[in-house]
């Protein structure tokens, strides 16, 4: 209670200071003191007023208790309320919930129940059917399959017979049509090429000078080149013979360099022999990116470009090489496209199917030695397949090596396409067969594959087997150092013994 009154003095002398501030302080003269009854008058005056404003303060203080425990109250009534109504959305949620699935499982055991009927009504009805026919289940459904095929029978073997008539009748014009749209797409323009080159000289003194003293600038010139120079068929010009097609243009550039130079000595001969070596190079991997590219084949190793460039200068029976593989590439591409092959792999079989033909520090076919080159440099295996099988020496193994070998005889037997000087063929054949005739123990020498093949017959009784290896070696030697050919020439030497008796 003390504190309460301290509280209610302190509130009273604070609202009394609030209401009059108290003016500044004057200097007032000291009243005299006031006597004891007035003391107690004034003490029971203000002990009023306390009391008064204690008891509004109070009045205030229960009224606003009052009215926050009635709005206390409210809340928990609504509150209450809430719960209240959740509580029976929840039961009967709850109650919903588990009537649901009282009529789910009711459903469940009625299917169920149906299904077991079922399965007993099948099952009667089988016994019964096979209890009529006195049949099982399995012979039934084997009558009724066999008579089906019967009657089906005629029908597939009639269609059967229409569609082959059909084929038949359309597959040689639609191959026809294929071949013919393939070579119209891939035909290319070039002329025949042969084994010389010509050089134009401005007078018959230049021949004296490429001759030069002793004959000493032409040896050098043939022996740094490996062409032979021909000067006394046609005024006016010099002649270059020899069938790598890449030496002989090396020779003609250099030589025509010389010409107009006009210094022909050995040194100035193997220095201009050395820089067309250097700028045939270059035109030469020119020439093979230009071909993949035009074949659309990317992605090809830098060292494969610059042999396929190669080509330009290669000729096979008067056909450019360079031609022939654009024409073929073209043509194979077409054919893959009608037939839904692998075009990719069609293209770079055709684009490297003679790749072998300028390998000529290997001894091989030129199919062995394209094969080889290919899997040094990691090409897919599907590609080297088509390689090695496009000349038939191996049996195919897909559809795309079968369409390289048909657009490499496309482009090869059409009329036109190649050419080969008839005397030169036969000049080239009877002296293989002179060189094998000549050694001792040949009974009958006989080159085949337009000179690429000598097969060599020898008396058993004047050869010996080692003799027969012997053989071998000197006639492939011989040829190697008498004879000009293209590619390789294989020597086969063949010894065998007959014995004969006659039973009278």
């Amino acid at each position: 209670m003390s504190l309460l009154l301290k509280s209610l003095l302190s509130t009273f002398h604070k609202n009394a200071k609030s209401k009059s501030p108290s003016p500044a302080p004057k200097v007032v003269p000291p009243k005299p003191p006031k006597s004891s009854s007035t003391l107690a008058t004034e003490a029971q005056s203000t002990a009023k007023e306390i009391i008064a404003f204690a008891r509004e303060e109070a009045d205030k203080i229960r009224t606003t208790a009052q009215n926050e425990m009635r709005e206390l109250q409210n809340a928990l009534r609504a509150q209450e309320e809430k719960l209240r109504r959740a509580e029976d959305n929840l039961v009967a949620r709850s109650s919903e919930l588990d009537n649901k699935n009282h009529q789910i499982s009711d459903r469940l055991a009625a299917i169920e129940a149906t299904k077991n009927e079922i399965t007993e009504l099948r099952i009667k009805q089988v016994e019964k059917l096979e209890k009529i026919s006195s049949l099982s289940k399995e012979k039934a459904k084997e009558i009724l399959l066999a008579a089906v095929d019967k009657k089906m029978a005629k029908e597939v073997a009639d269609r059967i017979r229409e569609a082959e008539s059909e084929i038949k009748d359309t597959v040689e014009d639609k191959a026809r049509d294929m071949l013919v749209d393939a070579m119209y797409h891939g035909a290319t323009e070039y002329v025949a090429e042969f084994t010389i080159s010509t050089v134009k000289i401005p007078d018959d003194d230049v021949k004296g000078r490429i001759i030069g003293k002793d004959g000493r600038n032409i040896r050098t010139f043939e022996k740094v080149t490996g062409v032979d120079i021909d000067m006394d068929e046609t005024p006016g010009e010099v002649r270059l013979s020899c069938y790598d097609g890449v030496r002989r243009e090396v020779a003609r550039v250099a030589l025509e360099r010389l010409i107009k130079d006009g210094r022909i000595q050995p040194t100035r001969i193997e220095e201009y022999v050395a820089k067309a070596k250097r700028d045939i190079e270059k035109i030469m991997y020119e020439e093979g990116k230009k071909l993949c590219h035009m074949v659309g084949a990317y992605n090809v190793p830098q060292e494969l470009i610059g042999m396929l460039g190669r080509f330009k200068y290669r000729t096979s029976y008067g056909q450019n090489m360079l031609a022939h593989t654009l024409e073929e590439t073209k043509i194979g591409i077409n054919l893959a496209s009608e037939v839904k092959a692998n075009v990719d792999i069609v293209r770079l079989g055709c684009l490297f199917h003679d790749i072998g033909k300028i390998v000529t520090d290997e001894e091989g076919s030129h199919i062995e030695l394209g094969v080889k080159l290919l899997k040094k440099y990691k090409m897919p295996q599907a590609v080297i397949d088509c390689v090695a099988q496009h000349h038939e020496d191996e049996e195919f193994s897909s559809k795309e090596s079968i369409l390289v070998y048909v657009s490499d005889a496309i482009s090869g037997s059409r009329p036109g396409a190649r050419y080969e000087n008839i005397d030169e063929y036969v000049k080239r054949l009877t002296s293989i067969e002179d060189i094998a005739m000549s050694k001792t123990g040949v009974i009958e020498p006989s080159a085949d594959s337009a000179g690429r093949e000598v097969r060599v017959m020898v008396d058993p009784g004047r050869a010996t087997d080692d003799e027969a290896i012997r053989l071998a070696s000197e006639i492939r030697d011989e040829i190697k150092a008498n004879v000009t050919y293209p590619g390789t020439v294989t020597v086969t030497v063949i010894r065998e013994t007959r014995a004969q008796q006659v039973a009278k």
